[in-house]
């Protein structure tokens, strides 16, 4: 007798536990959208007004403040794009986990950009451009296409390649960045990247990256690798493993700029290529935010009074700064011209 009491107890005990559990009806409540800068409020109610014990908020799953039911954030702490919140809420003898999302504007439209053609040098006609630097007096460059991907060291002024290696043919490169005497070179789909030795180009290592969708376009901040994957996502890879680290996103004060490629740091700034539309983005490197937008589509023209462009895929892509003289190369795939061009501010 004592037994079957003591099991009717049982039931009963744990049928309240999960009705109390079934009378707590949470909600997290987070503005849906909002500008760079601005702070917001990311608030957990309990419909009935049950006592909550404290709640730990966090950003894109890193804990960030613990209270008893609002956090306050300010955006500038993690950038522009779409980040997750959760709220893991503490009351009594239970814990809850909530989600939700909200998406950060640029604070501003970009500044808009023409430019001014200061030199023009000779490139091969035969090089898909897809990751250009400037080393040291030199252009270093990667080109395209299976079977033909290549990566060159170039002479500016003439447009000779004084030295060229190809990789495997069922590799379709990408771009390519310098540091520490080493060459790093992305490939498009295959997940893998390659390390060379600068004097030699000769082959040490590969490596992967498993995170982002693809291989685009590279360059680094002295530190860190700094690789575009074809979303609006830029991702930091470490130096010595390679590995992906962390990304930021890129947006403007309307929506995500998506199709970014080829990169070059410029004075804390991120230039790149956006594919297909013969235009540099300009990027804050630490918030995602779009900062300026070149218009390079004269550029195209400028290389059809000369030369044909037959494919659809013949556009503007490739970035190169020399920092001590302070000039600016771009190029196209197939293109037969390098141009040092000067980027102005429309008024």
């Amino acid at each position: 007798m004592k037994i079957r009491i003591i099991i009717i107890f049982s039931i009963i005990s744990s049928l309240f536990i999960i009705s109390c559990d079934d009378n707590y009806k949470f909600t997290l409540e987070v503005p849906k959208n909002t500008s760079l800068h601005k702070s917001i409020s990311a608030i957990v109610k309990e419909k009935n007004n049950k006592p909550i014990d404290s709640v730990h908020f966090y950003i894109n799953g890193i804990k960030s403040i613990s209270s008893v039911n609002t956090a306050n954030f300010n955006t500038k702490d993690f950038g522009v794009g779409k980040h997750q919140i959760s709220a893991l809420i503490f009351y009594p003898g239970k814990t809850k986990k909530l989600n939700n999302s909200f998406e950060v504007l640029a604070s501003k439209s970009p500044e808009v950009y023409t430019y001014k053609i200061i030199n023009s040098y000779p490139h091969d006609t035969k090089a898909y451009t897809q990751g250009l630097e400037y080393h040291q007096g030199f252009l270093y460059e990667t080109t395209g296409r299976r079977g033909q991907s290549t990566l060159r060291k170039v002479e500016i002024n003439t447009g000779k390649v004084l030295q060229k290696i190809d990789i495997d043919k069922q590799y379709f490169g990408e771009g390519m960045t310098i540091l520490n005497g080493k060459i790093f070179w992305l490939t498009w789909q295959a997940k893998k990247g390659f390390v060379f030795d600068l004097a030699t180009f000769t082959q040490e290592k590969e490596f992967s990256y498993n995170n982002s969708v693809e291989g685009w376009g590279f360059t680094n901040n002295g530190e860190e690798l700094i690789k575009s994957d074809g979303t609006h996502k830029i991702w930091f890879l470490d130096a010595k493993t390679q590995k992906e680290k962390r990304f930021i996103q890129v947006y403007t004060n309307k929506y995500a700029v998506d199709d970014l490629n080829e990169l070059e740091l410029i004075d804390d700034k991120l230039y790149a290529n956006k594919y297909q539309q013969n235009a540099i983005v300009i990027i804050d490197i630490k918030t995602g935010e779009v900062l300026g937008v070149a218009d390079l589509t004269g550029l195209k023209t400028e290389m059809e009074k000369t030369q044909k462009l037959v494919a659809n895929d013949e556009v503007l892509n490739g970035i190169a700064y020399d920092k001590e003289n302070n000039r600016l190369f771009v190029t196209g795939k197939n293109w037969g011209k390098l141009f040092e061009i000067e980027l102005i501010k429309k008024q």
